[in-house]
């Protein structure tokens, strides 16, 4: 049996040195708070101020904000034409002439910063200068991140967590600083920013802080931006508030010590929020009351502990303790910290940003197509509960999917790519055009099933499975009675290529044909005749060259030529993220070795590491596998608090489907073990490997 508290503590952050461009985060899943080494996010400017900067930001899964007079909808955005099979599809790809309509529908809603919470010192700026050096841990069995540090030679202590089912942050400072009232604490709102930041500091007169409620205990306090409208509850101990009564003109709230050690609890609550369709009028604002969140400190800290304690010892795990080969150390410490980031960031009721809670990327909006590689892996790892709450999402915007595919004359839903809560596709040059998103809640809903068998699982998902198969059988194009192509107009997942040009491109082939299959098994499950079948197997064949698969077919040059062997090699995914059983192993084996030879490696992402790796690994390559999961290239990067930075990419210091699909590739790896069942064994590890691994579901 794993040890696993010493598993999980073995890989504990612990900074000696300020580590800027790899902030620690806590968080519950649907609530992140990302602190600077002071354990709060005292030098936000600071770390906000690079271009390429990792910002400390505080994030709810419901804050979202549009701008005063932003585009409500899209009645009046030109659309493009493409000739589809004899018919026009229109798409919304060009903002020639349309500009900040366009713009305006591409920024809005967004995600927004919802407080800064830092020290400043009475009577003098507090920088980076005045603090000496100290040390931060970030205990993740437990939850809590700790801090250290100095200030003009006077000892700081920090503690700071989430609470575990509440979007609530707690705060213990400590320090002779806070009773002689020269360090306090501060609380500032900005505006709701679409960009990295999520914040704008800079325009007061565009919302409002009104306080509500005090006592000598906390205060409440109302925020306004737009149509946005939320509460802010704070509670303390060895603090007195400076807030007085009405509008707070400067956003901010100060807390000056009256004791060595304070303890602060701050509750974020959504009372009016548009994209979440959360109503106001459900809320009454005016009743107002402390008493719910005065829980004390150290009965939230033990909730926060109690959480993290279960989550780490129940679910799945893999342990590389007594490994020879020196790869295994670096591996684990990436697995396991995948594991605590996607647990903070990506368990919610929406799929995630690709950088999760913790800034925005593309204004915060959610990747459809990345969702597979944010959530399959809670199926794999004996958490499927935290993949279906994201999952029934797509029931909700079922009807924007069907209105979607309605508009351009397919049967079913079409999946949009880029979207806020409402399911609304953002306007795009590319993101429109992209269809490899369209079979994945097929993939997510049969992951689950694998993991958690029931009827009424199946009876709960069988309108997503089949309207889904809807789509893809409808927008499939018929040559001849035996025989149905992949054809034009679509974007593969290697966007480079021209969307008039594409035909039968080699992922999304197998991967509709697959879905097609695998909405019939569904079917059958139930009782159901089978409707999807024929068409995935007349289907044509992924196209070849000289030996090995090309992007499409209608490119030869796919390892000639520029720009086609950038981006993500995604014909490897026909036989990595699928088993199509259409994949002559032989080709596939000659095709990889075909990438690893030519591909530009510096063009590839974060999720192409773990995707090359499982191709590898159903080839019987395991030694390949772990090279690809820890290849030095820029997009494959896992900093000290493991995220994996896309360097070169200004816009995501982080990004979470590089932290999802190595765990993927791990379970898929650890699970084809030794034929005796002995889970003692290298499995499909490379010799050198000692393998311990728990509670681990199989791939497909």
């Amino acid at each position: 049996m794993i040890d696993r508290q010493r598993l999980v503590t073995r890989h504990n952050p612990v900074y000696t040195k300020r580590e800027k461009n790899a902030p620690l985060s806590v968080g519950n899943g649907r609530f992140c708070f990302t602190a600077d080494f002071t354990g709060l996010q005292t030098f936000f400017d600071d770390y906000a101020a690079p271009a390429d900067a990792f910002p400390l930001c505080t994030m709810a899964e419901w804050g979202w904000h549009s701008y005063a007079g932003a585009p409500l909808d899209d009645s009046a955005l030109r659309l493009t034409p493409f000739d589809t099979q004899g018919w026009p599809v229109a798409y919304a790809v060009d903002d020639a002439g349309q500009e900040e309509l366009f713009k305006g529908l591409r920024q809005n809603a967004h995600k927004f910063h919802l407080g800064k919470i830092g020290f400043d010192l009475k009577g003098n700026p507090l920088t980076q200068k005045n603090c000496g050096p100290g040390k931060q841990t970030l205990n993740l069995w437990e939850g809590i991140l700790s801090s250290e540090f100095t200030i003009d030679g006077e000892r700081v202590l920090t503690e700071t967590f989430v609470h575990p089912h509440e979007d609530t942050l707690y705060v213990r400072a400590s320090s002779p600083l806070l009773c002689a009232g020269k360090l306090r604490l501060t609380l500032a709102f900005p505006y709701g920013s679409h960009k990295k930041s999520a914040a704008d500091f800079r325009v007061s007169h565009l919302h409002s802080t009104v306080l509500r409620a005090k006592n000598d205990r906390g205060i409440i306090l109302d925020r306004v931006m737009d149509g946005v409208r939320y509460r802010v509850t704070l509670c303390f101990t060895g603090l007195s508030c400076n807030a007085g009564p009405g509008p707070l003109s400067t956003h901010t709230v100060v807390f000056t010590g009256t004791a060595d050690t304070a303890e602060l609890a701050i509750h974020f609550e959504p009372l009016s929020i548009p994209a979440m369709d959360i109503d106001s009028n459900t809320v009454d604002s005016n009743a107002v009351s402390l008493e719910p969140y005065l829980l004390s400190f150290a009965g939230a800290r033990q909730s926060c502990t109690a959480f993290w304690k279960n989550y780490w010892s129940t679910g799945g795990a893999i342990d590389f303790s007594g490994s020879a080969d020196s790869r295994a150390e670096e591996l684990e410490r990436r697995i396991l910290l995948s594991q605590y980031l996607t647990a903070i960031q990506s368990r919610g009721s929406l799929p995630p940003a690709e950088t999760g809670l913790t800034c925005n990327s593309w204004y915060g909006k959610f990747h459809l197509e990345m969702h597979y590689w944010h959530s399959a892996h809670f199926a794999l790892w004996g958490r499927h509960e935290e993949l279906e709450k994201s999952l029934a999402w797509y029931k909700k915007i079922l009807p924007a999917a069907q209105k979607i595919a309605a508009s351009q004359g397919y049967k079913g839903a079409r999946w949009p790519k880029m979207c806020d809560p409402t399911g609304y596709n953002t306007p795009s040059s590319i993101a429109v055009l992209l269809i490899w998103q369209q079979p994945h809640p097929i993939m997510l809903a049969e992951l689950y099933y694998r993991s958690a068998p029931g009827e009424a699982f199946l009876r709960e998902y069988r309108d997503i499975i089949v309207e889904t198969a809807e789509f893809m059988q409808s927008f499939v194009h018929w040559v001849s009675a035996d025989r149905c192509v992949l054809d034009a107009p679509y974007i593969p997942a290697q966007e480079r290529h021209d969307p008039r040009r594409v035909l039968n491109a080699a992922y999304e082939l197998e991967y509709f044909r697959w879905g097609l299959k695998q909405a019939d098994t569904w079917l059958e499950r139930l009782g159901e005749a089978p409707r999807f079948s024929d068409t995935a197997e007349k289907l044509a064949l992924p196209a070849q060259k000289d030996g090995v698969y090309l992007a499409h077919e209608n490119c030869p040059d796919t390892f000639t030529a520029l720009p086609f062997y950038t981006d993500h090699p995604s014909m490897l995914a026909m036989y990595g993220i699928l088993n199509s059983d259409k994949v002559d192993p032989a080709i596939m084996a000659a095709t990889l070795e075909k990438v690893l030879d030519v591909w530009d490696m510096k063009s590839l992402w974060g999720w192409d590491f773990p995707m090359m790796a499982m191709c590898a690994c159903r080839l019987g390559r395991y030694d390949d596998a772990i090279n690809l999961l820890l290849m030095d290239s820029p997009k494959n990067t896992c900093l000290p608090n493991g995220h994996n930075k896309q360097s070169g990419s200004d816009d995501l210091p982080l990004y979470l489907p590089g932290n999802g699909g190595i765990l993927i590739a791990a379970a898929m790896l650890a699970c084809a073990m030794s034929a005796d069942g002995n889970s003692n064994t290298v499995g499909s590890f490379p010799k050198g490997f000692t393998l311990q691994a728990e509670g681990l579901h199989a791939y497909i």
